[in-house]
């Protein structure tokens, strides 16, 4: 079964309300990089990035993450990846002493943001690194939490969130899955 939890239009304004959340905390948008997890918090990036432009009048830099390299929770036995793929990273500047705003789609265990912590780490050595995630959906393993979220969406774990985004799966929203009955 599956339930809409959010539509194109709600998605727009909680991102909305991030980018004015993050402008508070950082007293403006001076020295901000995000980062956007490889592949939806990357799309997600670029448009807070473009809300801000609209806000602030100013371009924020916008980098990709990969984090295959560094996740701790894929292994051959578990059928996934044999060995993991290398993919380019493609910060396009020196994060060193800069606000990294990391972006991802879902909060879950941590185990993601965990990886693009090490990943971000090899990079540089940023001033600060903040969270922001549309979707915290709950039941961490690590003690991880979002500083910037748009959506909290409480969840079983019999349940997925799925987001949507328009760059690539040509809609933007969030359904909630229910994997027992799937």
């Amino acid at each position: 079964m599956t339930k809409k939890i959010c539509d194109a239009m709600a998605m727009k304004r909680a991102l909305t309300r991030m980018t004015y959340e993050i402008i508070e905390k950082n007293k403006g948008i001076e020295g901000i990089v995000l980062v956007g997890i490889k592949t939806r918090g990357v799309y997600l990036a670029q448009r807070i990035a473009s809300r801000l432009k609209q806000l602030e009048g100013a371009d924020i830099p916008v980098g990709a993450i990969d984090i295959s390299l560094y996740r701790d929770d894929v292994s051959p036995k578990d059928g996934h990846l044999k060995e993991p793929v290398v993919n380019d990273s493609e910060l396009g500047q020196d994060i060193a002493g800069k606000h990294v705003i990391l972006v991802d789609d879902v909060l879950f265990t941590g185990r993601t943001i965990r990886a693009a912590l090490d990943a971000l780490m090899d990079q540089g050595r940023p001033k600060t690194i903040n969270l922001a995630v549309l979707v915290d959906r709950g039941h961490r393993e690590l003690p991880i939490r979002a500083d910037f979220v748009g959506k909290n969406i409480p969840t079983s774990l019999d349940e997925e969130i799925a987001v949507y985004v328009e760059e690539i799966d040509g809609k933007d929203g969030i359904e909630l899955r229910d994997t027992q009955n799937s």
